[in-house]
């Protein structure tokens, strides 16, 4: 895909982006469109740009703020300086709140996600009012650059690499190749002020380190042009994504077949799906087939992730008939001979699965990985816990269980020998720690043994037979195995005399 020549001189930047709008076909005359104006620079260079451009674009433009109450009496402030923009520029101004802390609190569920679902649950009713047809956000070629590098740092695929959308139902971005900082110049230009989000310096937090470190040391010292190079980035994986998706929905219209709720695909289909035209695909086509499948058929909320579609891919090659998958949205996946299919679980049977917990929750982000051998097990799940503070409480509906990791002040406890091998050094841990399923060649080294053996050699010497050994829990720092069920923790890992802090893990059984 050509790039277009970009101009940074602060007088075309409206001609910018009223080009972007046309190309993409963001917007179009008639639409009443919300620009979402939280108060800080870019969101008021937004409002600003599309009111100097309503005309031109024919669009009847509206001011939209979200209060999210998380910084109390500057919140209020936000709220107040955007009403008086919207007055002064005579448009009419939607507002919002709610106390997102408490939400969050409630709902155990991490803050940023709270806040961005309440933000997007009001545009959503706004539309649904038909009070607006779009939603314009004042999301960067920063932003941009901040998301995909923070995919990539997480781990991720050609989904993630494409970042941002400039458009999503109803939710539009028409800054995604505008830098901030010309964003700020054109304010500085028309002497419009701005309000500042603190908890945007917060270093604590991984966008606000990639903004502040990251990405100003690659334009030092690596490449001045990082940002635009990422965008362009995430414009080629989008593209790409889209012509595979596209590819992937011809093969489930022409290759699956619906019998009731089921849906059934020959493994061969599967495997080496192709077209008159296309020649036969990777993984990367067959993982889409997937996906498309799961979407049509789960009844139920749950993320569908990587390792779940590797699960499936993998009892699609080796998987014995008869051996079966279950996914979050209450979906099952079977092998029958030659083919693979997918039905619908009942609601009285749980496949995802909720945190639950009296005491501070770590933010949980649930995955099932991938498990397929003879002698393994078909109960595959994976939780990752982002941070401890006091005690977490992790629950795993799969073994119908909760397991609790707790604490201790280790200085206390170093003397009672009934401790040794007990607890992890709580600063030997790499977060996020991952709770999850024994794997085929996982391998562990608890404490008092010379070296690391197969967790299926433990196992078996334990004589824990292959059915109580299916979803056997472990726990992983940094990918290595610091802990498992009924052994000591791993030696390497263990709370030493050098140790201040502690954490030892205890099990729940269901009632």
């Amino acid at each position: 895909m050509p790039k277009r020549p970009k101009k940074q001189n602060t007088e075309c930047l409206a001609d910018r982006v009223f080009r972007l709008i046309q190309e993409g076909g963001l917007l179009h005359a008639g639409d009443q469109v919300g620009a979402a104006a939280s108060g800080g620079a870019d969101s008021i260079a937004l409002l600003l740009l599309l009111h100097g451009l309503g005309d031109r674009l024919g669009i009847v433009l509206n001011a939209v703020h979200f209060n999210h109450k998380l910084r109390h009496i500057a919140s209020d402030k936000d709220e107040a300086f955007v009403a008086k923009l919207a007055k002064k520029l005579a448009i009419p101004f939607f507002s919002a709140h709610a106390d997102i802390a408490a939400k969050a609190k409630r709902e155990k569920a991490n803050l940023e996600d709270a806040a961005r679902r309440g933000r997007y649950e009001f545009f959503a009713r706004l539309i649904h009012e038909g009070k607006l047809t779009h939603v314009a956000t004042a999301h960067t070629a920063d932003d941009q650059a901040e998301t995909v590098l923070a995919h990539i740092l997480r781990g991720t695929g050609l989904t993630g690499l494409g970042g941002v959308h400039p458009r999503v139902e109803h939710v539009v971005r028409p800054l995604l190749e505008i830098r901030r900082s010309e964003l700020r110049k054109f304010l500085q230009a028309q002497k419009q002020t701005w309000r500042e989000d603190a908890t945007n310096q917060d270093l604590t937090k991984t966008r606000a380190k990639i903004r502040k470190k990251l990405i100003p040391l690659l334009e030092k010292q690596f490449q001045t042009s990082t940002v635009e190079h990422l965008v362009q980035l995430a414009e080629f994986a989008r593209a790409d994504e889209a012509f595979l998706n596209e590819l992937a929905k011809i093969q489930v219209a022409t290759k699956v077949n619906t019998i009731g709720d089921e849906k059934k695909i020959s493994i061969s289909d599967l495997l080496q799906c192709s077209s008159e035209n296309i020649p036969s695909s990777s993984v990367a086509l067959s993982s889409r087939v997937i996906r498309h499948i799961l979407e049509e058929i789960k009844p139920g909320e749950g993320q569908i992730s990587a390792q779940h579609v590797d699960a499936i891919l993998e009892l699609a090659c080796t998987g014995e008939n008869g051996k079966s998958i279950s996914l979050p949205g209450r979906v099952e996946v079977r092998r029958e001979r030659e083919n693979l299919v997918f039905l619908p679980q009942p609601t009285g049977r749980r496949s995802s699965a909720k945190t639950s917990s009296r005491e501070p929750v770590s933010k949980l982000r649930k995955n099932q990985t991938r498990v397929q051998d003879k002698a393994s097990t078909s109960c595959v799940y994976a939780y990752n816990i982002d941070m401890l503070e006091g005690s977490t409480t992790v629950d795993v509906p799969e073994l119908r269980c909760a397991f609790r990791l707790r604490e201790i002040d280790w200085t206390a406890k170093r003397g009672e020998t009934s401790y040794l091998g007990a607890a992890l050094n709580r600063y030997r841990l790499q977060f996020p720690l991952v709770l999850r399923n024994w794997r085929p060649g996982d391998r562990f080294q608890p404490w008092g043994h010379r070296n690391a053996h197969k967790m299926k050699r433990l196992l078996n010497e334990k004589r824990i037979s292959r059915w109580e050994r299916d979803g056997w829990p472990v726990l992983t720092s940094g990918g290595t195995l610091v802990w498992a069920r009924g052994f000591p923790v791993a030696a390497a890992f263990a709370a030493d005399d050098s140790a201040q802090i502690g954490i030892v893990i205890a099990e729940d059984k269901y009632s």
